[in-house]
């Protein structure tokens, strides 16, 4: 199975409740990769309600995600990636290693070979 990774925006500076809408937009994603065959690396998920924890600093979150990025066939960069510091930063990376970036639903059909 192919693995996508979601990136798109996390944090936001209007507060917690648009850092929720954030994570269920990468989380509608993550749900169109499974029910497409695919497997989703959601990260929106994996950290979600971690905002603030102190003693933990940003660098680390990026070097995690990046980590996890390495381990993925693709990347789904969802819109307005280009204006996220992480999801840039992630991008960039995709690309110098080769992986795979997908723009929208079709290009990720197109990548799981569903038309």
């Amino acid at each position: 199975m192919k693995v996508i990774y979601v990136a798109g925006h996390y944090r936001d500076n209007r507060g917690e409740y648009y850092v929720r809408m954030n994570i269920r937009t990468a989380e509608r994603a993550a749900l169109f990769v499974w029910l497409n065959g695919g497997v989703a690396l959601c990260p929106h998920k994996n950290t979600a309600g971690y905002g603030g924890a102190h003693g933990i600093l940003d660098k680390t979150w990026l070097l995690g995600d990046i980590e996890l990025l390495a381990r993925c066939d693709a990347l789904w960069a969802l819109p307005g990636w280009d204006t996220s510091k992480g999801a840039t930063k992630e991008v960039e990376y995709a690309k110098s290693q080769e992986i795979i970036v997908l723009y929208n639903q079709n290009d990720v059909l197109k990548f799981l070979n569903k038309i």
